[in-house]
């Protein structure tokens, strides 16, 4: 089966979850695409991390009720995945990663017509497209051919069909992946104004982890079916907690001295971030470079960031990486499926 994984959690109020779910699993055959997730996602932004093949299309086909689980169970707004797939889908918003747009149309005729395809009137559909186009930026372009757009008029575009009907949750699979800068400043704040003015929830994928930072304040981690964290992103940096020095003078001797004393410790170069995990972490820092004669400049409480947690929680799997784009995209392709490959996957 593998390595067993004790998953981080910090749940939330029960009354505050737009997803939920019980020991949820999917399985083909003898492959467990999931298994048994239980999964609490509160109103706002979370974002869903994890590797190729770590069950995350799998999750989201789940929940919005395109395949059937092999076991547990689940909500979404309130819904039953099993029974009221329909139900979950009028009310939520997809922006996929891949191309999902007609080249030949106009960008006002694009939109109209995903709102056509939830049940809208005509009238109403074309009304809210000029909306939703005006929203993610792309107003004075609607009539453009979308064949002739940038990348990032196209994720644009591929935002507003998804908003179209106001969704209550909005599903975002790499919304910024391929953008520019400048695009891509644009659309982290239109993601955030959906969240914090327009009181939305957002589901956001992707492998960039300073934009999930910027967007999400939750986050849930996938790692081969299983559930590796879930929570807020602060509450689980804190238990990531280190002490930053600036050492001049005798660096390795304090190092070498600090491990003997118990301590763990990252190095590059003359910095060096030591896990404070006891009360008298600092004390046994100064003691060791007194010890050595090591001389410290600089001593402060290092602030972790979501990449640091994400390489943390993937290093005690057993994986040994210098960054998560080294994890989340290797040298194969960057979309999966987490099916098996016997069923036209590429397995977990």
């Amino acid at each position: 089966m593998g390595r067993r994984i004790s998953p981080v959690l910090v749940v939330p109020m029960e009354n505050d979850l737009i997803i939920q779910t019980k020991a949820l699993t999917k399985s083909y055959g003898p492959h467990m695409a999931l298994e048994d997730l239980n999964l609490s996602i509160p109103r706002g932004a979370t974002g869903l991390l994890g590797q190729n093949g770590a069950g995350k299309s799998t999750f989201l086909k789940t929940i919005l009720g395109l395949i059937q689980a092999t076991s547990g169970e689940g909500t979404v707004l309130g819904y039953d995945i099993k029974t009221q797939g329909v139900e979950i889908r009028q009310r939520i918003g997809y922006m996929p990663e891949y191309d999902a747009l007609n080249p030949g149309m106009d960008a006002i005729h694009q939109v109209r017509y995903s709102g056509e395809l939830l049940g809208m009137n005509p009238v109403v559909a074309m009304s809210r497209a000029h909306e939703a186009l005006q929203f993610v930026g792309i107003g004075e372009q609607r009539y453009r051919d979308i064949g002739s757009f940038s990348t990032g008029m196209k994720q644009a575009t591929k935002l507003a069909c998804a908003i179209i009907h106001d969704p209550a949750l909005v599903i975002a699979d790499e919304p910024s992946n391929g953008l520019d800068m400048k695009t891509r400043e644009f659309m982290i704040s239109t993601l955030n104004t959906m969240v914090n003015d327009g009181q939305r929830s957002v589901l956001m994928a992707s492998h960039l982890m300073d934009d999930v930072e910027r967007v999400c304040e939750n986050i849930v981690l996938l790692h081969k079916g299983r559930l590796a964290a879930q929570g807020k992103i602060e509450d689980l940096k804190a238990i990531d907690r280190e002490i930053e020095i600036h050492v001049w003078g005798g660096a390795t001797p304090l190092e070498q001295r600090m491990k003997d004393s118990g301590l763990t410790v990252r190095r590059e170069g003359r910095v060096m971030r030591i896990a404070h995990t006891q009360e008298d972490t600092t004390r046994l820092i100064l003691q060791a470079a007194s010890e050595v004669g090591a001389q410290i400049r600089q001593m402060h409480e290092y602030e972790a960031s979501l990449e640091d947690l994400f390489l943390t929680i993937m290093d005690n799997l057993g994986y040994t990486v210098k960054s998560s784009e080294d994890l989340l995209r290797g040298k194969s392709e960057a979309r999966r499926v987490d099916a098996p490959e016997s069923l036209g996957g590429s397995g977990a």
